[in-house]
């Protein structure tokens, strides 16, 4: 990384320290904090902390964060550095609520993750954060001095997925709701995508997450793994397996590790925690938002958006997009992720010309100014509105996989049975990106893969130099002819941009990086093969027969540039994003050392067996 990179992150962390100082002071000279044990319907009691502005004379929104992660500092002289979703709010005077929710930390119950739905209530027993939210909201608004009726709710990543939920209570109070990079079915959000398990970026988040599994309030913080090594790459081979997880380091001690590991299959454990086939009958205003560059929670921030608008055709549903990493729309500027730059600060403007006029018009009348879908394109960097998502210019077609490793809208015509094969080697797997750093699961989304084009076992196809630009907007396929000679295989593919032999360096490219040739990762995903057909019930490859594997990469925003070129890599290993597949049908949770296999893989692209990409085309 430049010097220059890092004298600006230090300016900017100098700048927020100040920022957040000047806040901190703020909130302690004109808030009071309260803390309150609210009673449920079933009896358990929630720990939550009240921020009231000490200026009584008016009445105040409220704006609630339910939290899994601790509402902390405890203790009712002790306050926070910073109140709501932005400094913003905390000057314009709000109502700031923080819950603990059920079973973790100071509030009673047992936690389970993602809590499951219930479409019916029928006694006083039966709760889910839905009602835990009603009863919230209700004892709030009888309980509370000073509050003008209308309740706000917000939150990020597990606290997005309690936003959610607060729709679900449907309140009479609850007036505007953000879901933010919201978990909506954990399988494909955090624990899996298409059947592979996302092994990195769980395995060190459960030990930190369970610092409590019983129905006993504690403020105990859990210790988090220490892995001893800041490479990845080796830590997990030398693991092994993914039973080796718990033989080696857990010891069957964590809980919800233990529900991953015994649920690979989309079965009714991962139904159960679906919430989007409850987000029917939603009368409240919403503002869903997201990254492209998210690489938790990109499926929660989409599909939540697509499946509110389409069962709730009525209600305002609102949906921002910007170049963002889990989050990184709530603090910093967001304006470039690794090498890549994105022109502007992308931050600032989400918070004060969409979320803070989002909350602001619905819990205080204010005037509104804010599109039905705010999104920003990359490749060109602009933010661009449209009345819904995707936009209804955007026109499907098909991006060919072509003889010689060429790349065309144009479908290929010859008769013979063309393909490209490798030789997939577990032992021996891809890396996800250039270098071993545990912490490089954000820069992954947008990193230069011209590593992985060196490597045997990377298929490589490209179009011409593009003589215009080319813009994709929603949701990628990737449609696949592909056979093995093994049983089970993933299928990773990648969608890149190829920067001309022209470009040049920014601010923020690092030490050592040319951006001549560059190959930035647009969007990219895996398939583990099994799955192809049922999430649910698996079905193993019969060795050497042309199989269709198909699979969504998720929506994109994005301009090839004219002078660029549009890549496609296929691989059939991602390590450690993913956990590395046996290459046999069999459950690769519970497998051995010793079943790991290699395999050769062909993708095929004649006219009678195209694989090809469907996208949409502006």
């Amino acid at each position: 990384m430049k010097r220059t990179l890092l004298i600006a992150l230090s300016l900017l962390l100098s700048a927020f320290n100040t920022f957040a100082q000047s806040d901190a002071a703020y909130i302690k000279d004109n808030y009071t904090k309260y803390e309150y044990q609210i009673p449920m319907r079933d009896g358990k009691k929630l720990f939550t902390s009240v921020y009231v502005p000490k200026d009584q004379s008016k009445k105040y929104p409220v704006m609630m964060d339910r939290t899994p992660y601790s509402v902390g500092p405890y203790g009712a002289d002790k306050y926070k550095g910073s109140l709501g979703p932005s400094s913003q709010f905390v000057h314009d005077g709000y109502i700031f609520v923080y819950q603990d929710v059920r079973g973790r930390w100071m509030s009673e119950g047992i936690y389970e993750e993602m809590t499951p739905e219930l479409e019916q209530h029928k006694t006083n027993k039966d709760v889910d954060e839905g009602t835990d939210t009603y009863d919230t909201i209700d004892w709030l608004i009888k309980n509370l001095p000073n509050n003008n009726g209308k309740v706000g709710v917000w939150g990020i990543s597990y606290p997005g997925f309690y936003s959610t939920t607060a729709l679900l209570s449907r309140h009479p109070a609850l007036a505007a709701v953000s879901p933010q990079a919201p978990i909506a079915d954990l399988y494909r959000d955090d624990a899996f995508h298409n059947g592979a398990f996302m092994l990195v970026a769980n395995f060190g988040f459960y030990p930190g997450f369970t610092n409590r599994q019983d129905d006993k309030p504690t403020q105990r913080r859990a210790k988090g793994f220490n892995p001893g090594t800041n490479d990845g790459y080796k830590f997990f081979m030398e693991m092994g397996s993914m039973r080796n997880s718990n033989v080696k380091y857990y010891k069957d001690t964590i809980r919800l590790w233990n529900e991953m590991m015994d649920h690979p299959d989309y079965d009714q454990h991962w139904k159960d925690r679906n919430v989007l086939t409850h987000l029917h009958d939603i009368k409240t205003p919403t503002l869903v938002t997201g990254g492209w560059y998210d690489a938790e929670d990109l499926y929660g921030a989409i599909n939540t958006y697509k499946v509110l608008v389409k069962n709730n055709p009525k209600t305002p549903v609102y949906f921002a997009m910007g170049p963002w990493v889990h989050g990184g729309w709530a603090r910093g500027n967001g304006d470039h992720l690794g090498d890549v730059s994105f022109g502007e600060p992308t931050g600032p403007m989400y918070r004060e010309k969409i979320e803070f006029a989002f909350f602001s018009h619905y819990l205080k009348g204010t005037p509104m100014d804010v599109a039905n879908v705010n999104t920003f394109e990359t490749g060109i960097n602009q933010w661009k509105t449209y009345k819904q998502w995707p936009p209804v210019d955007a026109q499907e077609k098909n991006l060919y996989l072509l003889p010689g490793g060429k790349l065309s809208f144009t479908a290929p015509v010859t008769t013979k049975n063309d393909y490209k094969e490798f030789v997939s080697d577990p032992m021996n797997p891809v890396p996800f990106i250039e270098g071993t750093d545990f912490d490089m699961t954000r820069e992954y989304m947008t990193a230069d893969q011209r590593f992985a084009e060196k490597r045997p076992d990377v298929l490589t196809y490209q179009t011409e130099i593009l003589d215009k630009d080319i813009t994709i907007a929603g949701n990628i396929w990737a449609n696949l002819k592909v056979s093995t000679t093994s049983t089970d295989a993933d299928w990773v593919v990648k969608v890149l941009d190829v920067y001309p032999d022209t470009a040049s360096a920014n601010k923020f490219t690092g030490k050592g990086v040319t951006m001549a040739g560059y190959e930035q990762m647009v969007r990219s995903e895996a398939m583990r093969g099994k799955y192809r057909n049922s999430f649910s019930k698996p079905e193993p490859f019969v060795p050497g027969k042309v199989t269709a594997v198909n699979f969504e990469l998720q929506d994109v925003l994005h301009t090839f540039k004219k002078g660029h070129r549009i890549m496609v890599q296929i691989q059939s290993t991602w390590f450690p994003l993913i956990d590395r597949n046996t290459q046999q049908f069999q459950d690769i949770m519970k497998a051995k050392d010793t079943d790991f296999k290699k395999a050769t893989h062909r993708v095929y692209s004649s006219k009678a067996n195209p694989s090809y990409l469907k996208v949409r085309v502006m």
